[in-house]
């Protein structure tokens, strides 16, 4: 019998779960990149060659990240390696102060630029607004040519991530941290639907309505923060921030499965529909959740005592407070008047 480290990978690789697209299979675990400030460009780039090693073949990428440029290198490596580029499944996402067509269309063209790619198998609008903050800008500062989401120029946007699909330079088209009503609104005048929405998405901050709607719609959650951001920087935090890993019911079912916590959330994400999104630079970790969807699935005792810990603790706050008067999502008015939350 071969037990290689080669045959291990393939053996894994057959049981990771993978989605049907609009163009190609999404492999329902993906490794995040975003480093914040306590992970170099160089670590992250590590991480992301570590983890081709170990069998991933997801990587959710952004130009805001700041390190598109080092993880393209491992990702060329990785293909020179022997891992085919229509195996592997890489995401980025267009930021802020890019969101008018020509904008779009030369975010669109950086990125592939930086990661050595031909194409991105799936593009997301990162925010759904045109607020933007320079780069070492103070965590509270207040963008005084930040405004509120205007549907308009969100479809601006979409219409040039339609034309790029076109053009076959992106795979598929996403949306990222849009409400229910925003995404209605998208989905009513697009020509081309969103194929996946990345979410905020933990066992604390369980969004049930807009998860119902987007597996309604066809429309794949992905799920940012899977762990509730255990690795967050402090200065990130509010004193109602909780940390999911740590919850009691959690670490209950974690005991009785003999794994990390992390491990959990995981599972309870993927088995909800979920594709996460975790994010670790320890060779161990990234394994240990990629391998978290393969075996030893919760029950629906677990699963149902998951659900019933939703504290509704949106930890990723930052976008909603970019401007005056702005304390809540319902504050979010259109230039016409009308709430779109």
């Amino acid at each position: 019998m071969n037990t290689s480290p080669e045959s291990n990978i393939e053996i894994l690789q057959e049981l990771i779960p993978k989605i049907p697209m609009r163009q190609g299979k999404m492999p329902v675990v993906g490794m995040g990149t975003f480093g914040s400030d306590h992970v170099s460009n160089e670590q992250m780039a590590e991480a992301v060659l570590g983890a081709a090693e170990v069998g991933y073949r997801h990587f959710d990428c952004a130009e805001v990240y700041g390190n598109e440029a080092e993880i393209g290198a491992s990702l060329e490596q990785v293909m020179a390696n022997g891992v085919a580029r229509e195996d592997l499944w890489i995401n980025s996402k267009v930021w802020n102060n890019n969101h008018s067509a020509k904008d779009v269309i030369d975010a669109c063209k950086r990125s592939l630029e930086d990661l050595r790619i031909d194409y991105i198998d799936l593009y997301f609008v990162h925010w759904p607004f045109r607020n933007f903050h320079p780069p070492f800008c103070d965590v509270n500062a207040r963008n005084p040519d930040s405004h509120p989401y205007v549907h308009r120029e969100l479809m601006e946007t979409w219409e040039a991530l339609e034309f790029l699909h076109g053009e076959g330079l992106i795979k598929n088209l996403g949306t990222s941290n849009m409400t229910l009503p925003k995404l209605e609104l998208l989905i009513k005048d697009a020509s081309i639907k969103p194929d996946a929405n990345e979410m905020e998405l933990h066992p604390h901050f369980q969004q049930p309505e807009l998860l119902e709607y987007c597996i309604r719609q066809e429309i794949q959650p992905i799920g940012y923060c899977p762990l509730g951001s255990p690795g967050r920087p402090e200065r990130d935090r509010t004193p109602d921030d909780t940390t999911d890993i740590e919850d009691p019911v959690i670490v209950q079912i974690a005991t009785a499965h003999n794994v990390h916590p992390a491990i959990i959330c995981i599972k309870w994400a993927h088995q909800i529909g979920i594709a996460p999104i975790p994010m670790s630079t320890n060779p161990r970790n990234y394994y240990a959740n990629l391998k978290a969807v393969t075996e030893d699935p919760l029950t629906d005792e677990e699963m149902k005592s998951i659900s019933a810990i939703d504290k509704n603790c949106r930890l990723i706050k930052g976008q909603v407070f970019l401007w005056e008067g702005a304390n809540s999502w319902e504050d979010l008015w259109d230039l016409d008047g009308t709430i779109t939350k």
